[in-house]
């Protein structure tokens, strides 16, 4: 079997980070439509006062999110390219939680139904844990 391309973790990775410049741009216009409707703009100083609307809480929320468990599949990723550790299981787990948080994003910035986000959320953790036990492995054995 012939070995594989160590950057291609490099990729999912890339899915990501562009994932979270579009939640930026999303939430961006959600807060600017909310002051250009009337939310009193000092609001964003300290986040005080009369709550944002609902749309615009729910983009800076997902924007948040994806500086929570994204953080441990970045690290995870490049601890994997670091060791030369990438494997095709490398890259299931990778893609396979890439494609959760893309599906559970999509959810959250439309319908934003709880149950299906919820199951988007659920398998991503479960691909995060596989990438990292598949990391673990990498580790222990290079030991």
């Amino acid at each position: 079997m012939p070995a594989t391309n160590q950057t291609l973790v490099l990729l999912p990775m890339l899915a990501v980070a562009a994932l979270t410049f579009v939640a930026f741009f999303k939430m961006a216009m959600a807060r600017a439509a909310a002051v250009k409707a009337g939310h009193d703009p000092a609001f964003y100083r300290a986040h005080l006062g009369t709550p944002e609307p609902e749309a615009a809480t729910a983009a800076a929320r997902h924007w948040d999110n994806l500086f929570e468990l994204p953080t441990l599949f970045y690290a995870g990723c490049i601890t994997a390219f670091v060791l030369g550790a990438v494997g095709i299981w490398t890259l299931v787990f990778a893609w396979g939680f890439a494609l959760c948080r893309l599906v559970q994003s999509a959810i959250h910035m439309t319908s934003n139904a709880p149950s299906p986000r919820a199951l988007a959320f659920s398998l991503g953790v479960m691909f995060m844990l596989a990438l990292w036990i598949n990391v673990a492995i990498a580790i222990f054995t290079a030991l």
